[in-house]
């Protein structure tokens, strides 16, 4: 029987594979919800506010960027799931894998969320009254996933005999 620890460290393909799906997959969520289907902003809108063609034009852009970003991480993740699934030496596990699918799409709500919202303040979730209260919910979300997360990975290794 191996120990905990080396399962644990074999488990790892798995856990970056379904991190970096998490970013990709939260990155597509935070682009096709917030901005395509709610339209409450876009990559520039507070510095480049949608008044005039010019800024519309730039934020398309932007936004195709951030998507292309997200379309990025998804391909990595995917490539990475599939390496990951030809060792034989990496456990499966239904709480590893989506486990690390909500954390990495916490971390992207965390990153995105304090880089764009807080520190360049280039967009916020929902810009106008209360946008303080939506950014710091945005941030809350992505703690609570990334939490959930890591409770859902560390829970399945309870399931390994020493």
């Amino acid at each position: 029987m191996q120990a905990k620890s080396e399962k644990s460290n074999q488990s790892a393909p798995l856990i970056v594979a379904g991190i970096f799906l998490g970013i990709g997959l939260g990155g597509f969520f935070d682009g096709i919800v917030l901005h395509q289907i709610l339209q409450w902003h876009h990559m520039l809108s507070n510095i480049r506010p949608l008044t005039t063609m010019s800024n519309i034009d730039m934020n398309t852009i932007w936004d195709g960027l951030f998507h292309a970003f997200d379309w990025i991480m998804t391909v990595i993740g995917v490539v990475l799931l599939w390496r990951a699934g030809g060792r034989e030496d990496v456990p499966w596990s239904s709480n590893i894998y989506f486990g690390s699918i909500l954390t990495g799409a916490g971390l992207f709500n965390l990153v995105e969320g304090v880089i764009d919202h807080h520190i360049l303040g280039i967009h916020h979730v929902k810009p106008g009254p209360n946008q303080l209260a939506w950014d710091l919910g945005f941030l809350a979300l992505g703690a609570f996933l990334v939490i959930v997360g890591l409770v859902l990975v560390q829970k399945n290794g309870k399931n390994y005999e020493l």
